[in-house]
């Protein structure tokens, strides 16, 4: 089955950057299901999980992003390490949360629709401090 580990969170101060990674292992059960896309979601204490971004997985690499993170968030990846990366920079309160990365077997996964998005990682807390 397909697991997803986040690391990289931690402490920054405001107006600082950080670096999340999210390396994925493992095949769907099923194979003539496939990994889409690879998203960046968050949850601040008392709100909803919102997107952050997302990028193709079995092509190109394009990336998507939500309004939160245009800007200043840039995510890539690493095929060759299986590896997805969340670049966060200009850090702000409003940003600290738990990020989560997720596999996406939805072929809308850049919608940022979570119903497209099947595997998820336990998440790792980022907060940013004054």
């Amino acid at each position: 089955q397909v697991q997803q580990v986040e690391s990289g969170g931690g402490l920054v101060q405001a107006g600082g950057s950080l670096r999340l990674s999210c390396a994925t292992a493992g095949r769907t059960i099923n194979p003539y299901v496939s990994i889409y896309g690879m998203g960046w979601f968050r949850q601040a204490p008392g709100k909803e999980r919102e997107f952050v971004g997302a990028i193709n997985w079995t092509g190109g690499g394009k990336t998507y992003y939500g309004d939160s993170a245009k800007g200043r968030f840039t995510i890539s990846r690493d095929s060759t390490k299986n590896t997805m990366y969340l670049q966060m920079n200009s850090l702000n309160s409003e940003d600290t949360a738990i990020y989560y990365c997720a596999a996406g077997t939805g072929t809308r996964y850049y919608t940022g629709n979570e119903y497209e998005y099947d595997f998820w990682g336990q998440g790792t807390q980022v907060t940013v401090f004054s």
